[in-house]
Order: structure tokens, then sequence, then C-alpha cells
């Protein structure tokens, strides 16, 4: 059990996207800003840094809890194991595909830039490197707000079935 635990405290940067499996799990994917703060001595005042940004993966009934209680720009508490992958877009079979981190088996080459052709010309692709988040708990961050806790049997947040996403 090699696996990255973190804990990471940012704001929501999309609403959850919601959907069940074809066996029925429910799941529910979001993006999580999160901006590094420093104490700035010369203004005497805390300053932004750099944003980075996670896909956080949640499944079943947080999956459904998370789909009804979330919403874009909420401050939120993420704990859960850390991936990062590369991801490669293949244009000429208009694609996306997992590929190997360099040390994952076969070595993979160093990423090409975004646009960029990764190898003899006549073939495009895009490749770039996701860091996603396999939550096991999601909530708010009560140090900037406060939160009424409701306790569900069974959380069934509306599936617009246009758009396969969840009402707000």
């Amino acid at each position: 059990m090699n696996e990255s635990w973190v804990t990471v405290v940012g704001n929501a940067a999309t609403r959850p996207d919601f959907w069940e499996t074809a066996a029925g799990v429910a799941v529910a994917r979001f993006r999580l800003a999160v901006t590094v703060r420093r104490w700035d001595r010369g203004r005497e005042a805390w300053a932004d840094a750099y944003t980075s940004f996670y896909t956080v993966w949640t499944w079943r009934t947080l999956a459904a809890n998370v789909a009804g209680s979330v919403s874009l720009g909420e401050p939120l508490v993420v704990h859960g194991t850390l991936r990062v992958r590369e991801r490669e877009w293949d244009r000429e079979r208009e694609r996306e595909r997992d590929r190997p981190l360099q040390g994952e088996g076969g070595g993979a080459a160093a990423p090409a830039g975004p646009g960029m052709d990764s190898g003899g010309g006549a073939h495009q692709s895009r490749r770039w490197v996701t860091a996603e988040i396999d939550a096991m708990a999601v909530g708010h961050d009560l140090t900037r707000g406060t939160s009424a806790f409701r306790r569900v049997s069974q959380a069934k947040p509306l599936l617009n079935t246009l758009t396969g996403t969840t009402s707000p």
C-alpha cells in the first residue's frame, strides 16, 4: 500500500458532474482550485502565489452527497489518494488515452508541448500531466463559513438527461 494520501484545501472550480456507471455505481467528478498564499513582508499582507488544479473523483454514496452538496466556488477540504497521470490526445483517432509516466514500466519520452508532434511528423498528438484525487472524504471548509449537515438515507441528485450533469 504505497499510495500517497493527501488532504487538500481549496475551492470548487467546477460544478460536480454526476452519473451512474453501467453497473449502477454513482460517480461524481469536479475540479478543485488550490491557491498558495504567502506572507509578503514588504506589503505586510497575504498575497496569492500560484494555483494548482486537481480533478477530484468520488464514488457511491460520497458521489451522490457531493453532487447534492457542492456548488461552484465553495471552499472545500478533500482527503484521498493522489494520482499523477500523463494523458495524450490522439488527434488522428480523436480520443484520449493514458500514458505511463517515466519510471512506470517502459520509460516514456519527455512530453511534447501542447499542439506539438510527438514523433515522425505525420501523427499529431498533445500530451499533458494531470493530478487526480480519489476522494475518501469531502467537506466544506468551516474556517471560511458555516454549513448545515443533514443526514440522508439515500442521496439522489437530479440528473439532467440532456447534458448528463446534475442540477445546481
